[in-house]
């Protein structure tokens, strides 16, 4: 069996996490070269490499990979059809990206590919505390061609785990189904499992006696840069009596990341993706500086892509991690490139405004609008929901982020309809009309 069509078992995973740095380059590097001749029958890496005169052979380290060209999301809006061969490999299902920051990109899996994104959930889940026996509820969704329920379905599936798939929304719903199957951990959108203890409390159950014993978050973050609870992660924690576990992925990567039990940042799965960290001329940067994630997905065959541009900031951290793990973990994100502002000599992402605005128990929603300034200066406008002191907000603002912006208040509905106008499968939370 060649390289790029082995899937490991639990106790193979375990060993590779445990080797030491030199065993694991070169099964990395094994399986890049792998890689990259399954993605060198591709036509958008055909014609770029081509164009390079590179060949996949020519890898001896994985340092060479940095050699080799960026892949954008840009790139994508192509079309799939560039970088899958369904003759070659058959698909067995079509994912659609969120389009949060552009249009849903499809991105197809095979049979093998569904095998390997199972494995990627079960290390996840199984360095999170979950084990055989254990049950999970998720709330998340399986549907609308979102890959991420999927995943951590057959993750649980394959460790030996029990999935109740509850599916999104229904605090009623979810209350009946933790009384009745009593699972030991909750996976969903931080936001939304804060809402269900808040509801529970509402109508007299207690979420601290409810037997969870880990949440695994998705969707948004829950840590700081530093490795902190946000406000939103310390009420979410408070709430349920229970360890937070951050994960982070993409549809297009078809890998994730998870945080281990002590919780410092999500740990690389070395058989399955390489990661660097980028300036933005795309310049590799040291260990522990802020940069762009890259990200190369290791086996993959319905769109094997290399050297991935996620678009999105956090920083690698190689320290030994106490839970025995030699990897890499990847910090939390810090936000998002296309997200950047310039505002009076200060560089900003909305998330730093969105954690700050946590402290406020009494905000509602809240979403940013940036529209083009003068010298080259953005406008920014933070738009907030509920019953706020304006002046308590641009207190609040100055204080961490060191800005005034302008800020407006309004309805809870008002604000919660135009985060939603676009139908995506996520509230949109930045308007960006530069």
């Amino acid at each position: 069996m060649s390289t790029i069509n082995k899937t490991y078992s639990l106790k193979e995973g375990l060993a590779l996490r445990c080797a030491t740095p030199e065993s694991r380059e070169q099964t990395q590097l094994a399986l890049l070269r792998s890689h990259l001749q399954q993605a060198s029958r591709m036509p958008f890496y055909k014609e770029r490499f081509r164009e390079l005169g590179f060949n996949p052979e020519d890898i001896q380290s994985l340092a060479d990979l940095a050699h080799l060209p960026l892949t954008s999301r840009r790139d994508l809006d192509g079309g799939y059809a560039s970088f899958s061969n369904e003759q070659e490999s058959p698909f067995a299902d079509i994912a659609l990206t969120s389009g949060t920051t552009g249009d849903p990109v499809v991105v197809p899996y095979t049979p093998f590919d569904l095998e390997r994104l199972a494995y990627n959930e079960m290390m996840a889940f199984y360095g999170a505390g979950v084990r055989a026996g254990d049950r999970a509820l998720l709330t998340v969704t399986l549907d609308r061609c979102f890959i991420a329920g999927l995943a951590y379905y057959s993750g649980l599936v394959k460790l030996g785990a029990a999935a109740i798939r509850s599916g999104a929304g229904q605090p009623a719903r979810q209350w009946h189904l933790i009384n009745t199957l009593q699972p030991q951990f909750l996976v969903g959108v931080p936001t939304f499992l804060l809402q269900l203890a808040q509801w529970g409390l509402a109508n007299g159950m207690s979420p601290q006696q409810a037997g969870i014993i880990g949440i695994i978050t998705i969707g948004e973050p829950t840590r700081h840069a530093d490795l902190t609870l946000t406000p939103l992660g310390e009420l979410l924690k408070e709430s349920w009596g229970a360890p937070l576990f951050s994960s982070y992925g993409a549809t297009e990567l078809e890998t994730a990341f998870c945080e281990c039990s002590h919780r410092r940042g999500g740990h690389v799965h070395p058989e399955l993706m390489v990661v660097e960290i980028v300036d933005d001329e795309g310049t590799l940067l040291p260990v522990g500086e802020p940069g762009e994630i890259v990200v190369t997905p290791l086996g993959v065959e319905g769109m094997p892509l290399v050297r991935f541009r996620t678009g999105d900031v956090a920083r690698l951290d190689d320290t030994p991690c106490p839970c025995g793990w030699q990897t890499p973990r990847l910090g939390h994100i810090e936000g998002r490139l296309a997200q950047r502002l310039k505002y009076r000599g200060t560089t900003l992402y909305p998330e730093m405004i969105f954690h700050a605005l946590q402290e406020i128990r009494s905000v509602q929603g809240a979403y940013v609008e940036v529209r083009s300034g003068y010298e080259l200066a953005d406008e920014v406008t933070v738009v907030v929901g509920g019953q706020v002191d304006e002046a308590q907000v641009s207190e609040l603002l100055q204080a961490k982020l060191r800005v005034r912006p302008t800020i407006v208040i309004k309805s809870h509905h008002e604000v919660a309809a135009t985060m939603v106008q676009s139908g995506g499968r996520k509230p949109q939370k930045f308007f960006d009309y530069r």
